[in-house]
């Protein structure tokens, strides 16, 4: 649809939301919305595959227009394609429906770096929910590692992206869907998908390219984190390295060699961590257990992942697809 800006000339903002059985985390996550103050939504679509526990009833009653998709149409890029076309809004906002907003003005900390016409999208902090895995909480604390202020990254007049290493490629493309906004004019000309993972990063990626800038908002932040197991945090590395593999040529581990040794420093390391945290004798213990599982998937996600984003041919890549749609279940 086409934009529709507000009589007092401030943009209008749209809200979309990928939903699935989203339990009752998404009590919270709406409350949240609609205690918004001053800067609140104009618009709230969400884009649900399918829900059996009463998810569309709830997004309903709270206002939200619900389209309806099968689950095994659903796709991390195109699935929010979807529902940005049905908006109207100047600014969407793109929200996972565990992500719960901090502060009834968060939505107009995310509109504001806006103001800058070169701005294309805008992400926020996330902060651990209570009992995160230690190791969890503290990765997602530190990144991007840009502290709690308004930062944005554009490349400098004449450069390309491809000048720089691989993984300083990814810091300026670094955007996560889990809670942004992005304006819809540079929208319509970086679509998100079809993109079965990472179609944030693709974004952020294609608009850095194009010269333009992706606000970080240190200064907002959402309640976000996920109780998985620790093959289940090695599956989705496996996805996100592929994908960064693809986008950005990045190998964190390149050889059998380089694996052995990161999989002794990864458990050295963390082990280490949880150790200082000076926990109860009844929880230091389940949680080194996760901890050590989680060093040894972390690893072998990156360094399989890296190998399967090469997209090898012949046998191996045959091995290596079959292996992803594998790891890729149960994974969103």
């Amino acid at each position: 649809m086409e934009s529709a800006s507000r009589d007092d000339g401030r943009p209008s903002v749209s809200l979309v939301m990928p939903t699935w059985n989203a339990g009752p985390l998404l009590d919270d996550v709406l409350a949240a919305i609609t205690s918004l103050e001053g800067t609140v939504f104009d618009e709230l679509i969400a884009v649900d595959s399918g829900s059996t526990d009463g998810t569309q009833e709830r997004l309903r009653a709270a206002g939200f227009h619900v389209e309806s998709i099968p689950q095994s149409e659903f796709d991390h890029g195109a699935t929010r394609d979807r529902g940005i076309e049905m908006s109207t809004g100047d600014i969407i906002v793109l929200l996972v429906q565990d992500a719960t907003l901090q502060g009834a003005d968060w939505l107009a900390k995310m509109v504001a770096p806006f103001s800058d016409p070169d701005v294309a999208g805008v992400w926020c902090r996330q902060i651990p929910r209570p009992g995160c895995q230690h190791v969890l909480d503290r990765r997602i604390r530190g990144w991007p590692g840009r502290g709690e202020v308004v930062s944005k990254r554009q490349l400098e007049p004449g450069q390309k992206l491809s000048d720089l290493q691989p993984f300083d490629q990814l810091m300026h493309s670094a955007f996560d869907n889990v809670a942004s906004a992005v304006r819809r004019t540079m929208w319509q000309r970086f679509k998100l998908g079809p993109r079965r993972f990472g179609e944030d990063v693709y974004f952020g990626k294609r608009v850095i390219e194009a010269g333009l800038a992706i606000a970080h908002q240190g200064e907002a932040s959402v309640i976000h984190s996920h109780d998985r197991t620790a093959w289940s945090e090695g599956k989705r590395t496996f996805c996100d390295h592929r994908n960064l593999r693809g986008l950005f040529g990045l190998v964190g581990i390149p050889t059998r060699q380089a694996l052995k040794k990161a999989l002794k420093q990864s458990a050295e390391e963390h082990v280490a961590y949880v150790k200082s945290l000076n926990l109860p004798s009844d929880q230091e213990g389940p949680a080194l257990e996760w901890t050590k599982a989680y060093c040894k998937w972390q690893c072998w996600g990156q360094y399989l992942g890296a190998k399967a984003g090469a997209n090898p041919s012949g046998l191996q890549g045959v091995l290596f697809r079959w292996l992803g749609k594998r790891l890729e279940r149960g994974i969103g």
